[in-house]
């Protein structure tokens, strides 16, 4: 299901491959900005690449339909998910007169545009500051040399006792 957030959604339906293969492309572009993912789908070696695409152009044009006032630039792909579809049964002649069959995967493809807010000003005590405020942001954040860790078992430098196993899995000899 789409969600409030979503300004404008498309849906392939019937699409010719499998959902498996959908989903490795349409993970691609979830989450990115218009321009970034038409771009993405553009190079991506994948077949269906185009016609998710297509998909996509699509879903532009119906933000761009539903309210004049969205400003492209700040669209992203808010939700994209695959769902599988009806699959074609066929049978391939296999030898001694024995048939294989041959499933022809469909899949459904909805892709949901999200706009993002606009840029506002960052505040000017925080611009001032210069390297002090950096420090104290940086002594806030809590972000310091982090600690050694400890190894458990054995004191440091003790070696492995006489006769024992190391790591090497042979037994030491004496």
């Amino acid at each position: 299901m789409l969600s409030q957030d979503v300004v404008a959604s498309a849906t392939v339906r019937y699409l010719g491959t499998s959902a498996q293969k959908a989903r490795l492309v349409v993970n691609l572009i979830r989450g990115r900005d218009v321009g970034e993912a038409a771009a993405t789908l553009r190079y991506t070696h994948k077949a269906v690449a185009a016609d998710i695409g297509r998909l996509l152009d699509s879903a532009v044009a119906n933000a761009r339909q539903k309210g004049q006032d969205i400003d492209v630039d700040r669209l992203f792909v808010h939700t994209a998910f695959v769902d599988g579809g009806p699959s074609l049964k066929r049978i391939q002649p296999a030898p001694m007169g024995r048939a294989f069959r041959i499933l022809k995967r469909m899949c459904h493809v909805t892709i949901g545009l999200g706009e993002r807010k606009a840029p506002q000003a960052a505040p000017a005590a925080r611009a001032q500051g210069g390297a002090a405020a950096e420090a104290a942001g940086r002594k806030a954040a809590g972000t310091r040399r982090p600690r050694t860790r400890k190894v458990l078992g054995r004191a440091k430098g003790a070696t492995a006792a006489k006769g024992r196993r190391t790591s090497g899995g042979r037994k030491k000899k004496s």
